[in-house]
């Protein structure tokens, strides 16, 4: 079944209408104990009941068409019933990463405006004292408590389901303005999309990966309500529990990151390895040289696939088709619903075969259908990302004259830690901050289990190792953890060009030669989620 309606809501509605009794959400003990919530399934019928409760108390408090709301509930199934009542008002949601801290949530809360923000209750104070900071007004409760009058007016116009913050190469993170085609799109695209990861009717999908980015809001979620199927979503990934909690969910699919199956190669062999229903995993940054060997001890296919917050569904590649070509960061062939262009920093078209920047856009009429609307109130930002009609999307790949795509890099400044995107200048800010901080550089450097960790340069007066840690666990307080420098390195000056730009080649050669300099402080011992 294709999806129906035109709203996140109507689609969501029109399925369980159909099937009311089958498992729509489930929580296993495992993650019921972290969340001290209750264990089990959440039945469409039921689901609905509760998200028609939401939105007619979300009415009467006068939330309306135009008005955002922040949600901060953690790997929580109220999430997504918060979101269906929120989208069913016409309203808009902007998830919030758990792990962020003052200063990002000040930022956020500021830029986006909401209205009203939905958390947890150990961050409740934390937004509260966000929203005071940005100068908004923006009532903050936990999720069953009475909701306040709605004061301030709607800030948008049109549709919009979501406003989705990522990491931009140039500065702070910028909010992708997502409509509900962009979610129903998602839905549509994986279940008709078939080969290795043909969804069926009924599927129980599980995934580890945080709510709060596109993966599991767009695909995820919006994939199980097109086939009528269940969605198990994890606090986090445990590698230790991980196949016994795909065995108790009774997964049929499920969602990985990169890092995933490295931890879990890592683990002894076991006879239970592929004991499981499982019929194959999708997702993204799988080390090739483990991809053969983890298909033969567990017994599915990783499907590796391309795509962005920006893309959504408007341009999705995935190696779902056979042959495959495991082992070579494939991402197959795209589909017939987008176009690409792979260009040098010249613009021109580079050779078949030959490495350049995968510029993408809808085949059809309108080259924008499915991807982001817009970059919220950042209108050029917006242009130059689709520059010359296409979406630039600032990596790096290449294609065989069979039309199969392999990726090679990225292009833009993005650090990518454990499937997070980190912006290096949005780091270097927050380090600016600190009074010992003189001037700071962040890049990428290697890392053999989270793929990249971020390295600091930075220039003081008084260098020691305990000013490094001490400099670490003051960011702690600032951004996410996983922003904050695993390693730190004083150094003299900055590489910088005549003009005083940071030459980013170059600190990215200067970070690899001291990453393995005794003076080098390795602060990664210090990057642990912070418990509110």
């Amino acid at each position: 079944m294709l999806m129906q309606g035109t709203t996140v809501f109507e689609a969501f509605t029109e399925t369980a209408r159909l099937w009311p009794a089958r498992p729509f959400l489930n929580v296993l003990p495992e993650t019921a104990t972290v969340y001290a919530i209750e264990p089990g399934e959440i039945a469409y019928g039921d689901a609905l009941t509760e998200v028609e409760r939401l939105r007619n108390a979300l009415s009467t408090a006068g939330l309306t068409r135009g008005h955002r709301v922040m949600l901060l509930l953690e790997n929580r199934p109220a999430f997504f019933l918060w979101w269906l009542a929120v989208n069913a008002l016409g309203a808009s949601v902007v998830p919030v990463n758990p792990d962020l801290r003052a200063a990002e949530l000040e930022y956020m809360a500021g830029h986006v405006t909401p209205a009203l923000a939905v958390a947890i209750p150990a961050r409740a104070a934390d937004l509260q004292t966000a929203a005071l900071a940005a100068g908004i007004t923006m009532p903050v409760i936990s999720p069953d408590a009475p909701l306040p009058a709605i004061t301030t007016a709607p800030v948008f116009d049109g549709d919009e389901a979501a406003v989705l913050y990522t990491s931009g190469s140039t500065g702070r993170p910028k909010g992708c303005v997502l409509g509900n085609d962009y979610f129903l799109g998602a839905g549509r695209w994986y279940a008709a999309e078939g080969g290795l990861c043909a969804l069926q009717d009924g599927d129980r999908m599980i995934t580890p990966l945080p709510i709060f980015h596109m993966n599991a809001m767009a695909y995820s979620f919006m994939a199980m309500i097109a086939v009528g199927g269940c969605l198990t979503a994890l606090d986090r990934f445990h590698p230790r529990s991980w196949w016994q909690s795909v065995r108790d969910s009774g997964a049929t699919c499920l969602h990985y990151l990169g890092v995933m199956p490295s931890m879990l190669m890592g683990l002894p062999a076991s006879p239970d390895d592929r004991a499981h229903k499982v019929r194959f995993g999708f997702g993204a940054g799988i080390d090739p040289k483990l991809h053969a060997g983890f298909e033969e001890r567990f017994g599915i296919p990783l499907v590796e696939a391309w795509a962005m917050t920006e893309t959504g569904a408007g341009a999705v590649i995935a190696a779902s088709q056979m042959p495959r070509r495991v082992g070579e960061s494939c991402l197959g062939k795209p589909g017939p619903e987008m176009e690409l262009r792979i260009v040098g920093d010249d613009g021109a078209p580079v050779a078949a075969g030959q490495p350049g920047e995968l510029l993408v856009r809808a085949a059809g009429p309108d080259p924008r259908a499915g991807f982001f609307r817009n970059y919220h109130r950042d209108e050029e930002a917006t242009t130059e990302a689709w520059e010359g009609g296409w979406f630039h999307t600032g990596d790096i790949v290449r294609q065989e004259p069979s039309g199969e795509v392999f990726f090679v890099d990225r292009k833009k400044n993005v650090i990518r830690r454990s499937g997070e995107n980190i912006a290096a200048v949005e780091v270097e800010s927050v380090l600016m901050r600190h009074p010992a901080v003189r001037a700071a550089a962040v890049t990428a450097v290697p890392d053999t289990m989270r793929g990249d960790e971020v390295f600091a340069c930075i220039v003081t007066d008084n260098p020691t190792p305990a000013l490094a840690r001490g400099i670490a666990e003051w960011a702690l307080g600032q951004m996410a953890y996983y922003k904050v420098p695993g390693h730190i390195a004083f150094v003299d000056s900055l590489p910088l060009t005549a003009t005083n730009k940071l030459q980013r080649a170059e600190l990215k050669a200067l970070a690899a030669r001291l990453l393995a300099d005794p003076s080098t402080v390795d602060t990664t011992a210090l990057k642990r989620r912070q418990v509110a």
